[in-house]
């Protein structure tokens, strides 16, 4: 006699995972929507059209010559110019509406800490979330890049509300199960190298990351911002710079699955950890301004609206003033 149960499970188990995924769908929407309500309404009111500022277009079209300043791109000097008025003299063009923004998205393992009540991974899709949906409404399209513990997708730019679902659909299902095994450490060169193939057109690129990752992706950070306007939103959690007195405590690292029992009550280890977290800094601030990136720090404590809009705030300062490097501490 033929059995019909192996059919009834199959058919069982297609039917969880179209729930589930209906589930995922309805739970992105609800949190786009929150954050439409919450965070976009807010910035409606204070940004007053200044979101083109996050994203600045270099078109094709020649509007103006003036003389150069020490932040303008080298490419735009117009040598002829140059050389009759014996003065630097830039092409100065009229801005594409329409570039294309890249979210280059370190999804690794180190963003599910949070020591509070919001993980680096929430405010890491917060922002995606809101900055996707400011430059979609104005018609520009946006494009990812998902790495876990490698480049895990690829996402188009395109434009429109149901574009930014996908995307942070996409961030939503790159979160691990809790007890899933460790997946090495993050190879962030790896991203920044794929971001460099696969974006031809000029664009700006969001680095959205924590930079915890193994040496080595300074270089290819460089050579991107050559072609491209690269903003670093570099994710952080106040408890990865000062260890509170906790008594004994194991402290585990979240992409190898190491873990070491420390002792907190210890002034001596509590000023080395502070201490190694300030050359961490240091050294991170340095490789980045070395790479001439703007760089928007976002604590898991931070409001979004006030980090975006300080941000929004510095970058036309820079650009006004000529300072090469703007950094908004958190």
């Amino acid at each position: 006699m033929k059995s019909w149960w192996p059919s009834s499970r199959r058919q069982r188990a297609a039917n969880d995972a179209q729930l589930h995924a209906e589930a995922a769908a309805a739970g992105t929407e609800r949190a786009l929507r929150r954050l439409e309500w919450t965070v976009i309404r807010r910035l409606d009111g204070l940004l007053q059209g200044d979101y083109r500022t996050l994203m600045r277009g270099a078109g094709l079209d020649l509007a103006d010559l003036r003389e150069y300043q020490h932040h303008d791109d080298v490419r735009h000097i117009d040598w002829n110019v140059t050389a009759r008025l014996q003065v630097p003299h830039v092409r100065v063009f009229t801005e594409d509406r329409e570039m294309a923004a890249w979210f280059v998205l370190d999804l690794s393992r180190s963003v599910d800490f949070g020591s509070g009540t919001r993980a680096k991974r929430e405010i890491s899709a917060g922002f995606v979330g809101v900055v996707a949906r400011l430059l979609t409404r104005h018609g520009n399209r946006v494009g990812a890049l998902v790495y876990g513990s490698k480049l895990e997708a690829v996402i188009p730019p395109r434009t429109g509300r149901a574009h930014v679902l996908h995307l942070m659909h996409a961030m939503d299902r790159r979160a691990e199960p809790r007890g899933a095994k460790p997946g090495g450490t993050t190879r962030l060169a790896e991203l920044l190298d794929a971001a460099g193939n696969m974006i031809r057109r000029r664009s700006t690129v969001f680095v959205v990351s924590d930079f915890l990752s193994e040496p080595g992706w300074e270089r290819p950070l460089g050579r991107l911002t050559q072609r491209h306007e690269v903003l670093a939103v570099r994710l952080s959690d106040p408890l990865e710079q000062e260890i509170p007195d906790l008594g004994l405590v194991p402290l585990t690292d979240a992409e190898t699955g190491e873990q070491l029992w420390v002792d907190t009550h210890d002034p001596g280890f509590r000023k080395r950890f502070a201490r190694l977290a300030t050359e961490r800094e240091s050294t991170l601030r340095q490789a980045l301004g070395s790479a001439g990136v703007d760089t928007l720090e976002l604590s898991t404590d931070d409001d979004l609206v006030e980090a975006i809009v300080r941000f929004v705030d510095l970058r036309k300062r820079r650009v006004r003033s000529g300072v090469a490097y703007a950094k908004v501490m958190g």
